[in-house]
């Protein structure tokens, strides 16, 4: 089962790689497409720190991970450098975990 689901989401990418190829330029640069690309990434990585924070498997969660994710937006509001940021948010993650709070 696991493989079909491999080899559809292969066949997947590579269709949509086609498309990309079949698509007239003019379509590509028009400014629809163009704003619709500029919010991709940030769709992407905001939708990929939700699931990291808020899921283990198939369940919702609220560890240290949603603690070191709101010191992180403090750090961030306050205008913190990214590094600060980052190393801030993981040594309250972490020391929530050794206090106990890991799940």
């Amino acid at each position: 089962m696991i493989w079909a689901a491999v080899l559809l989401g292969s066949l997947g990418c590579w269709v949509e790689k086609l498309l990309g190829y079949l698509l007239p330029a003019s379509t590509l640069r028009s400014p629809w497409a163009t704003r619709i690309a500029a919010f991709m990434p940030v769709a992407l990585l905001a939708a990929l720190v939700a699931v990291q924070t808020f899921a283990t498997g198939q369940s919702l969660v609220v560890d240290a991970r949603v603690a070191g994710l709101a010191v992180a937006i403090v750090a961030l509001l306050l205008r913190a450098p990214f590094l600060v940021v980052v190393v801030v948010a993981a040594v309250s993650a972490a020391l929530l975990r050794a206090a106990g709070w890991a799940t």
